[in-house]
């Protein structure tokens, strides 16, 4: 979704017409809104992470130690 969002920026900073991944931004924020009401119909009752809680946390570590030393050599 982060692409999409760059992707529109980077059209509309270059007058360009971005009305295709707008619709597909708005289709993904659709599907994430219907995921998020049947989580919560599910029971769902946590208080979700926002971008702010993202942030407290840091990058997210993908790789294992002794893979990034691996790569490093």
């Amino acid at each position: 979704m982060a692409d999409i969002e760059a992707t529109v920026r980077d059209l509309v900073n270059r007058d360009r017409d971005c009305t295709e991944r707008v619709q597909a931004q708005m289709d993904l924020r659709r599907k994430i809104t219907l995921l998020i009401a049947e989580w919560k119909a599910a029971g769902g009752g946590e208080v979700l992470p926002d971008i702010r809680d993202r942030a407290r946390l840091g990058p997210p570590k993908s790789e294992s130690k002794a893979a990034s030393v691996a790569a490093r050599r």
